[in-house]
């Protein structure tokens, strides 16, 4: 190659490279390999290994009618496709190595397909091959150039390797992008708030319960890419759940107990740090924390019947203990229960005894932990399901 070629060559290889990452250049891509290589059209395609079915990836230069015609009538008439199931990859392969041309021109393969889209000849190459499928790059030969030549073989050899590895990473990429959407949708669909930290405190990503919870701004809030307390108490328990020495980053190992904090509206609030990696020095875009919030008021709708059979409580120490979550007081669940204070501090008493825990922060922790994972449907009642 001339050094114009070369870098022609290279600029090539980096849009192949490129599309791989945006599948909307594809098109662009395949075109230039195929103008760069001296066809007019190609096509991206492949066989499973029982010859049961053909596949066409991507096309380029050719009349759409003429791909369906090729996979529904033509295809067992080509007499390169085959040839390349015993081929390694990156082999490229004309007419001329398996038929004369006085021959091929005489077939209905030629005359029917390749002559009437104004082609002479036509070559491929091997871009992978499996024990399921073998995958082709096809390139026809305009007649205005003559048959394909050694410049053609060899530059469609030279570019295989590099279009195969391009789709590979597009697989992976899209693959990838998939997992990460679906779990952002699952992420969403939770009623738990979850918060993504990197090492230096900074959001990476919240779900939808998350963000509400900064729209109403009662607890927490987004001031630029960091999450700040309402108050002294939140903050004093926010800041202690990452326990940030001085000179050290967000993330340390500290303890992981779910803290109880209280909103600006009076509402209590679980609160969990979690951490993800123990290196102290990562990079901004990695993940170094989990923040988990939930809304203790939210519990009540969980398992109640799950939290009286493993403490063995009454139906009556039941009772307490979800007020006790929803409202907090004992003169308040008093009230709201229709029964003395005493008669609530002698459950109270049960319920520290049977759960061993000692204050009733300790009892919505426990509580917590019968939590439902899912956030219901906008507009659903409290019987939906």
């Amino acid at each position: 190659m001339t050094i114009v070629q070369a870098n022609r060559f290279s600029s090539l290889v980096g849009e192949i490279y490129d599309a791989a990452i945006d599948p909307t250049r594809r098109s662009a891509a395949l075109e230039q390999v195929t103008q760069f290589v001296g066809g007019f059209a190609a096509t991206i395609l492949s066989r499973d290994a029982a010859r049961l079915s053909i596949e066409i990836h991507q096309h380029f230069g050719s009349e759409f009618r003429f791909c369906q015609l090729y996979r529904d009538r033509y295809v067992e008439l080509d007499p390169l496709l085959d040839r390349h199931v015993a081929l390694a990859a990156d082999q490229t392969m004309s007419v001329t190595d398996v038929i004369p041309s006085a021959d091929f021109v005489a077939t209905s393969f030629y005359r029917e397909w390749v002559e009437p889209q104004e082609a002479v000849d036509l070559a491929t190459v091997t871009l992978d091959t499996s024990s399921a499928r073998t995958t082709i790059l096809q390139v026809l030969r305009h007649r205005s150039r003559g048959t394909v030549d050694e410049v053609m073989r060899e530059r469609m050899r030279l570019l295989a390797p590099h279009i195969q590895r391009s789709r590979i990473m597009g697989r992976q990429i899209r693959a990838r992008s998939h997992t990460v959407d679906d779990l952002a949708d699952v992420l969403d669909g939770l009623s738990t708030a979850i918060c993504l930290l990197d090492a230096e405190g900074r959001v990476l990503h919240a779900n939808a319960a998350c963000r509400q919870l900064f729209v109403d701004g009662t607890l927490l809030a987004m001031v630029g890419d960091r999450i700040v307390a309402r108050n002294t108490q939140t903050d004093k328990i926010f800041r202690g759940l990452f326990e940030i020495p001085t000179g050290v980053g967000i993330h340390s190992a500290g303890r992981r107990q779910i803290e109880l904090a209280t909103s600006a509206d009076g509402e209590h609030y679980l609160l969990h740090a979690l951490p993800l990696k123990r290196e102290l020095h990562l990079p901004r875009d990695v993940a170094a924390t989990v923040l988990f919030v939930q809304r203790a008021s939210m519990l009540p709708s969980l398992a109640p019947d799950a939290i009286a059979a493993a403490f063995r409580l009454t139906p009556s120490e039941l009772r307490v203990l979800m007020a006790i979550v929803e409202i907090g007081g004992v003169p308040d669940i008093a009230a709201k229960l229709g029964i003395a204070e005493t008669t609530v501090k002698t459950h109270l008493g049960r319920l520290f005894e049977k759960t061993g825990a000692g204050r009733q922060a300790d009892l919505v922790k426990i509580a917590a932990g019968f939590a439902a994972p899912f956030a219901r449907p906008t507009g659903s009642g409290d019987g939906a399901v």
